[in-house]
């Protein structure tokens, strides 16, 4: 059936409105954590918050922003700075996929049972093309400069900043030759001494990065969205992606929300409480995320050197404090604190509760239980298969830094940790098998298998309905609407016996019965030999039977 125009301009607007929400709603949301993060880690003091803001929501979303420095003291232009960063702030990001992703999966809810294919691309593409747009526009804006005032900083002795700072010392530098000694008293006596760091977005690398980050979201709403339409071709996932899925997004979240109070509870002993929490709203999913692979076996790979060490949790910063790359794994960890089996415990109880909720989400179906431990551990082995990898891909780290004062080298600062895709794919779908079929044989044990089962994925439609539409459709049992209304001053069938019908010569007004009471049926006369004509199949003696062929 084709749509009307009336129709594809409902559809149209429909369309615009949900990008809008979409998009706005999860960049303001991004932009309010990325503010508030950086404002409790004190940035806003040594640049303007706008633009470094307008950075981290860019790197958030997949962007790429391009850092350069240089220090002048009494006018020389000889230094330069080189760094490389490529992490993506995911406290930032979740709370923008988030938001993004319940705003359009409402959308799709008015779409009744099953949303068309080209409905559900156009809608996508919408959403796609606004969030662009957007993201092109923080492009612009989010290009800066933080300027560090030397003379202001008080480095070195009391003395040598005229009194006016405490002075600045550096621990841990006293064993690394020169580098410790003096330098600080040598850079403080540098007259108006300046050192300022630009960043600038590179716009080619965000837009590709931002469109691959906003379908990558879409797709993941649409693959654990349990309540949301599906084209009719995809119906089967309802049953059988969708719950795994689902659950696995579910205990992922959860997570997170455990760090974050993990770091409240930091803050509340600690010295600068500020910065702990601004440091959990940018970057918890970071570490919890980092955490899940390596608790369930995933190998990383990393390197630190310089200052960066000091931001490693114990014991890894002592793994990695060599300077060649170490393998990081559950097991060389332990060896230096063996309460980081926890770790493993922890990641083995969340894998676990995730196969619990994804058997509660699907339906029992036909066969026992351990057919259904097969299916579910089966789905969730596919979506651990590839959860495991995107978290290990999303928490890789590459952090490099390198400040030369004349020719003499003052920082230098590195950290590159990262996880190995093949294994985390590998190990995703063992330990999603395993934990979905456990938590199925779980669920039917204690009742729970099929109990949360979304009414698509029973087989219900989201009306109550559960016929084909055929059935639904005008019949001889559903009267097509088309015609005039019902009155029930006209209907027959519905007034008493003996009432007259409305003045005006309607047709349907006349009575179709004028005596009160029912009418008997009317009586048959008898035969000479007594029989009812028409109620016995044999003739009145009287009445000749009729010849072969011919009438009665």
């Amino acid at each position: 059936m084709t749509m009307t125009s009336g129709r594809r301009a409902a559809l149209a607007a429909d369309l615009i409105l949900t990008a809008i929400a979409a998009v706005s709603w999860a960049f303001l949301a991004m932009a309010g954590v990325a503010a508030l993060g950086l404002h409790l880690l004190g940035a806003d003091a040594a640049g303007s918050l706008g633009p470094m803001t307008a950075a981290v929501v860019v790197l958030a979303v997949g962007g790429s922003i391009t850092p350069s420095g240089s220090v002048e003291a009494f006018g020389l232009t000889g230094a330069g700075a080189h760094t490389t960063i490529d992490i993506a702030p995911l406290g930032v990001s979740l709370t923008g996929a988030l938001l993004l992703g319940w705003v359009f999966a409402r959308s799709l809810r008015g779409s009744g049972a099953a949303v068309p294919g080209r409905e559900l691309v156009a809608r996508a593409a919408a959403v796609a093309v606004l969030f662009l747009l957007l993201l092109g526009g923080l492009a612009w804006a989010g290009s800066s400069t933080v300027t560090i005032d030397g003379g202001g900083l008080g480095l070195g002795s009391p003395a040598a900043s005229g009194g006016k700072g405490p002075g600045l010392e550096i621990p841990g530098l006293g064993d690394i030759g020169d580098f410790g000694g003096g330098l600080p008293d040598r850079i403080a006596g540098l007259a108006d001494a300046k050192a300022s760091v630009g960043f600038s977005v590179r716009a080619g690398a965000s837009l590709l990065g931002g469109l691959v980050w906003v379908l990558a979201v879409l797709l993941i709403t649409l693959l654990a969205a349990r309540r949301a339409p599906l084209p009719r071709r995809w119906r089967a996932g309802h049953r059988t992606v969708r719950p795994a899925a689902s659950a696995l997004r579910a205990v992922l979240v959860l997570s997170v929300a455990a760090g974050l109070a993990a770091a409240v509870g930091a803050a509340s002993g600690d010295g600068h409480p500020r910065r702990v929490l601004g440091a959990a709203l940018l970057g918890a999913p970071n570490g919890v995320w980092l955490g899940v692979p390596l608790g369930l076996f995933v190998p990383l790979r990393g390197t630190a050197s310089g200052s960066l060490l000091q931001v490693l949790p114990h014991p890894l910063d002592t793994l990695l404090r060599a300077d060649t790359e170490q393998s990081v794994t559950v097991a060389r960890l332990a060896e230096l604190e063996p309460l980081v089996w926890l770790l493993s415990l922890a990641c083995a109880l969340l894998m676990l509760t995730a196969g619990v909720l994804a058997a509660a989400r699907t339906p029992r179906g036909g066969g026992g239980p351990v057919a259904f431990a097969g299916r579910c551990g089966l789905w969730l082995g596919l979506a651990g298969a590839v959860a495991l990898p995107l978290l290990a891909l999303a928490t890789r780290v590459e952090v490099g830094a390198s400040l030369s004062v004349l020719g003499v080298d003052a920082v230098g600062a590195g950290l590159q940790l990262g996880g190995s895709v093949p294994g985390a794919a590998a190990l995703g779908a063992v330990w999603g098998f395993g934990a979905g079929a456990a938590g199925a044989l779980l669920a039917c044990a204690t009742g729970a298998a099929g109990r949360r089962a979304s009414p698509s994925a029973r087989g219900v439609r989201p009306d109550g309905r559960t016929y084909p539409d055929l059935a639904y459709l005008p019949g001889p049992y559903r009267p097509s609407p088309g015609y005039r209304a019902a009155h029930e001053e006209t209907n027959p069938y519905l007034r008493p016996p003996g009432a007259a019908g409305p003045a005006g010569g309607d047709p349907f007004s006349a009575p179709t019965q004028t005596s009160r009471g029912p009418v008997p049926p009317p009586r048959r006369p008898r035969g000479p030999s007594g029989y009812r004509y028409g109620s016995s199949p044999v003739p009145p003696p009287d009445e000749p039977p009729p010849a072969p062929g011919g009438r009665r």
